[in-house]
């Protein structure tokens, strides 16, 4: 048996397997982390997990960690930012059951540099016909009824946004994210969150709600290697993209900004 090239993800034999598209995507389970992780790695994030303990990865300047531990409760994904700039320091907590393909949205984002475009966290929920109500919170819910965003404000001077999702057995996930967290960090998350296209899960991985849909499929595991492989190669192609851009543009006198650490500094949107 051949050893399987690329990132090793997945069996080298060719047999087919059953996978699932389940939508909403907001109620499919955690899923595989390397979809995070492997993608970071692949953008120049230094590894600094060791083996057996939580996943640790700095960002290429340091102003950003992320973390994931399965081990203590409640466990799951803990970014967080360090001050810089005009840029207050922020932190954000995802539990384990946050599907990786909507935590790949946030993290996605830290990697490439912000767009000159004024963030709106909520467009690309209304756009997809999340339902808006504006209390003393604003909330966004979808259609199902199944997800929610909200810009919590509990007192003044006290807030936070707040993400969830909900099956017929409870809660499944939570996300919340300090009100300094980079305004466009919060429109990927909400963007991927809204995002109407199912996401694939293995046999055995589909949560048990009567709320999910699924379209059964057969795929053989070099088609997953190639799904896979394509989006390492476009994380490395932009990393290499930006390092050749930064080397060769004239230098400038004084600070620069980190496209991780100051992307935020814009004002938030309400």
């Amino acid at each position: 048996m051949k050893k399987q090239q690329g990132t090793g993800w997945g069996p080298a034999h060719q047999q087919v397997q059953q996978h699932y598209l389940v939508e909403p995507r907001h109620l499919a389970g955690g899923g595989d982390l390397r979809h995070v992780t492997e993608f970071l790695r692949a953008s120049g994030w230094k590894d600094l997990s060791k083996p057996g303990g939580p996943l640790l990865f700095d960002s290429p300047d340091r102003s950003v960690r992320i973390g994931y531990d399965p081990f203590t409760p409640p466990g799951g994904w803990a970014i967080r930012g360090h001050s810089t700039g005009n840029q207050p320091a922020w932190h954000a907590t995802l539990t384990p059951q946050v599907p990786v393909e909507i935590v790949a949205g946030f993290t996605d984002a830290l990697t490439r540099p912000r767009s000159a475009h004024a963030p709106d966290a909520w467009a690309p929920l209304q756009a997809q016909g999340w339902e808006t109500e504006r209390g003393q919170h604003f909330t966004a819910t979808s259609p199902d009824k199944g997800a929610f965003m909200q810009f919590h404000q509990s007192e003044p001077g006290e807030a936070h946004w707040w993400a969830g999702a909900r099956t017929e057995h409870g809660r499944t996930w939570d996300a919340i994210f300090t009100p300094t967290t980079p305004m466009h960090l919060v429109q990927a998350f909400t963007t991927a969150l809204a995002d109407p296209q199912p996401v694939m899960r293995p046999r055995g991985h589909v949560p048990p709600s009567d709320r999910i849909r699924t379209t059964s499929v057969s795929v053989l595991p070099a088609e997953l290697s190639a799904w896979q492989q394509a989006r390492i190669t476009a994380a490395r192609a932009a990393t290499w993209a930006r390092n050749s851009w930064a080397s060769t543009r004239p230098r400038k006198y004084g600070p620069t900004a980190s496209p991780y650490a100051t992307a935020g500094g814009a004002r938030q949107r309400r």
